[in-house]
């Protein structure tokens, strides 16, 4: 009796399922609408975060309103629906075409804004996320493309309502961009390459004014030039940076320079242990992002859904 019982309640469940199922709004044909109610279908979706469905109903309204009154909007809409499932390839062609099809319309802003969306560099899995992953460590040149286009929208769109989003997020790449440069000297200089490493601080001095990084790009600049023997222009960087930045790790109790911050020293017992055949000492890394400001400080989470007609 209880084995019958099991199975009735199975099949119950399994009726029940395929009529939800039934009742899908997508499981009707889209051809048989009209233009203002698959709009209106697709906005519900895109509301609800059901991007696929709405992908399907704004893909149908293409194919059969192709210049309907809502078709312009609709296009601004599936590059929404395409960012929202990841899509980024495909939502960046979208915005494209937008653009070189509507360049004059009312809001074509917001195609430039979501083509810097889409390179915008975000943590990619919940663990990255959970673990606060220094996204200057890994490859930045998606990071570069969003600045360029959120540059082109503030510079084309100055009063657009996505302006001041862009501004957070290009404060946010700047940060980032000029932070990588300094992971990079770090890494020039666990290869000895001190005008390499150098060279990088500068970059981050002439390019980067006012982010967190120019204490540790002056740092740089006075380690590179004093491994070079360039005297003169270490002992300039560490003025720079004794005048600006007096807390920075670097600079001891009475304003000079430490050029073995952040090394171990060569007569560790590592070192004593193996007669010198493991030497602990590493060269210097600079990173007070954590002293300055991190980047994930001021990293803007607001993302715009596509604007209605």
């Amino acid at each position: 009796m209880i084995k019958y019982l099991r199975w009735v309640g199975m099949f119950t469940f399994c009726l029940i399922l395929l009529a939800a199922c039934s009742l899908s709004p997508r499981q009707f044909d889209l051809s048989q609408h009209t233009e203002k109610e698959l709009y209106q279908f697709a906005q519900d979706d895109l509301r609800t975060g059901y991007f696929l469905d709405a992908i399907d109903v704004l893909q149908a309204m293409e194919k059969h309103y192709p210049f309907g009154e809502y078709s312009i909007s609709a296009q601004l809409s599936l590059i929404y629906a395409y960012y929202g499932v990841d899509e980024l390839a495909a939502a960046s062609a979208t915005a494209d075409r937008f653009i070189r099809l509507h360049p004059q319309y009312r809001h074509v802003d917001y195609a430039f804004y979501m083509k810097g969306l889409i390179s915008f560099p975000e943590a990619k899995s919940f663990l990255q996320t959970y673990m606060n992953v220094d996204l200057s460590k890994r490859d930045i040149s998606e990071a570069k493309i969003a600045f360029n286009h959120f540059s082109t929208l503030v510079k084309r769109f100055p009063s657009s309502e996505y302006t001041p989003d862009a501004l957070k997020r290009m404060e946010f790449l700047r940060n980032l961009l000029a932070r990588h440069e300094i992971h990079v000297a770090n890494y020039y200089f666990e290869r000895k390459a001190y005008l390499a490493a150098t060279n990088r601080g500068r970059h981050v001095l002439e390019n980067f004014q006012t982010t967190p990084a120019i204490p540790d790009a002056l740092a740089v600049m006075a380690q590179g030039y004093h491994e070079m023997g360039m005297d003169n222009l270490s002992k300039k960087s560490i003025q720079a940076l004794r005048t600006n930045y007096p807390n920075h790790p670097t600079l001891t109790s009475d304003g000079s320079f430490n050029f073995n911050y952040n090394t171990h020293k060569p007569n560790s017992w590592l070192n004593i242990a193996t007669l010198g055949l493991i030497n602990s000492t590493k060269p210097p890394g600079f990173n007070t992002s954590q002293l300055y400001h991190s980047t994930s400080a001021i990293k803007p989470s607001h993302k715009e859904a596509a604007p209605v007609k």
